[in-house]
């Protein structure tokens, strides 16, 4: 009798699932478990407290929508309240685990406590599947440590590559073990609301793939990427893509069908572009690891960045001398999503206009992001800030300009009242020393 063990993390999916299908074949029974982390609901070393209530929200969805397509197939899901490794610990101690089924994640903290696990438990098979990405590690044409240190560079190599065709669905399972460990619970099934822009989980993702598709907003969307606002203004599958609901290779499936159908353009090219984009930070942050957090960067370029506790704040609340940045916090904190033009102003704003540390921007947009993806987030705040992956050396913004650009009659700065700040940046200066109002 051979007993598996599925661990979850952003890969919240029965479909185009490896780590399932090999499970299936390989084992007699099954414990399949995520481990709602408990630092992901503390405060962190920026003084930002964990995830959002936007983002808690659809990660419960996300998990419902797991547990109800996993209880079609025979199963459970099982729901940690523990650290990962207490986790996986606590179950290998417990049951005679002989299989680990896990995707290749690309947060340090996630590798390291694999590495951990697989060099503790020798006797237990560690199987990692490349799940959350287009290409496989062996499908590379290069060692992971030759990694190009710029996107074009990457996408001239990798952009021919064949992607893997999306599997098929699974009929069944392996039934679950009996256990019963303190502080791993079946998940508890909710009510189904669609109350979001928004809702989390696999029938929700899908559902916007194949809502997209079925229009031609994708032989316009070169021409529509960068606009602030607007739900068919972009694809908008990034938050289902960073939870794993959707898998990229489901993306690029549907995006050839509907080249086949209706032809490809620049646009349909841009959406696969954008996706290679992804792939680039989940490499590079497996690549550089802890370096992702450093304030200069993997490749120790300085930066100047400091930290005003005032100035902080007044930028995520959208309180700064500078409308559109305005405009955009407050679009993210009402729903946790922002436009990549906007992203890439605001970032601007926080690391030029306010000298602050690029890292407590990146902080706090993976509190409010729901399409948060440590690579993507950490690597393009690097990308702006001049420390990362940008060949140029950081990209400084015109807000000004941008607002000409991109909200010349200012409609997105109105709608959320961008307009609405205090006009007085500082009432201390740099050393707390106040800063009268006349000043």
């Amino acid at each position: 009798m051979k007993i598996g063990l599925v661990w979850f993390g952003d890969d919240l999916r029965c479909a185009d699932q490896k780590i399932l299908w090999r499970a299936a074949q390989e084992v007699d029974q099954l414990v399949c478990v995520y481990c709602d982390e408990p630092h992901l609901h503390q405060p962190n070393r920026y003084g930002l407290q964990g995830m959002s209530k936007q983002r808690q929200r659809f990660l419960t969805e996300g998990l419902d929508e797991l547990s109800r397509g996993l209880n079609g197939l025979g199963q459970n899901l099982y729901v940690s309240r523990h650290t990962a490794h207490s986790t996986i610990a606590l179950l290998l101690n417990s049951l005679p685990i002989s299989h680990v089924y896990r995707n290749q994640h690309s947060g340090h903290n996630e590798r390291q406590t694999l590495m951990r696990l697989s060099e503790r438990y020798t006797d237990v098979a560690f199987h990692e599947e490349d799940g959350l990405t287009l290409f496989s590690a062996a499908q590379l044409p290069f060692e992971l440590e030759q990694l190009p240190a710029s996107f074009s560079k990457f996408r001239r190599l990798i952009e021919e590559l064949p992607v893997e065709s999306p599997l098929p669905e699974l009929d069944e399972l392996p039934p679950a073990p009996k256990f019963n460990l303190n502080g791993i619970a079946p998940w508890p099934l909710k009510k189904r609301s669609d109350h979001s822009t928004f809702n989390g989980g696999e029938l929700a993702g899908l559902n916007q793939l194949s809502d997209y598709f079925a229009t031609d907003l994708a032989s316009h969307y070169k021409q529509t990427r960068n606009e602030l606002d607007g739900w068919e203004s972009t694809t908008k599958f990034s938050p289902w893509l960073a939870q794993g609901s959707l898998s990229a290779r489901q993306i690029r499936a549907c995006l050839d069908v509907y080249e086949r159908d209706h032809g490809a353009n620049e646009s349909t090219y841009w959406i696969f572009f954008e996706l290679l984009w992804r792939e680039y930070f989940h490499w590079y942050a497996i690549l550089h690891g802890k370096h992702l957090f450093k304030q200069d960067g993997p490749f120790k370029r300085p930066f100047r960045g400091s930290f005003y506790p005032e100035r902080f704040k007044k930028w995520c609340q959208g309180n700064t001398p500078y409308a559109l940045v305005n405009a955009c916090m407050k679009q993210l904190k009402e729903t946790g999503f922002m436009s990549n033009r906007g992203r890439q102003i605001v970032a601007s704003c926080l690391i030029y206009e306010l000298g602050i540390d690029w890292r407590y921007g990146a902080a706090y947009f993976e509190q409010q992001l729901l399409d948060y993806d440590v690579g993507s987030n950490w690597g393009n705040w690097q990308y702006i800030a001049g420390v990362g992956a940008d060949p140029r050396g950081g990209r400084h913004f015109n807000i000004a300009k941008q607002t000409e650009m991109y909200d010349p009659e200012h409609h997105f700065i109105e709608k959320w009242c961008g307009h609405n700040f205090d006009a007085q940046l500082d009432s201390v200066d740099a050393a707390d020393w106040p800063i009268s109002p006349s000043q």
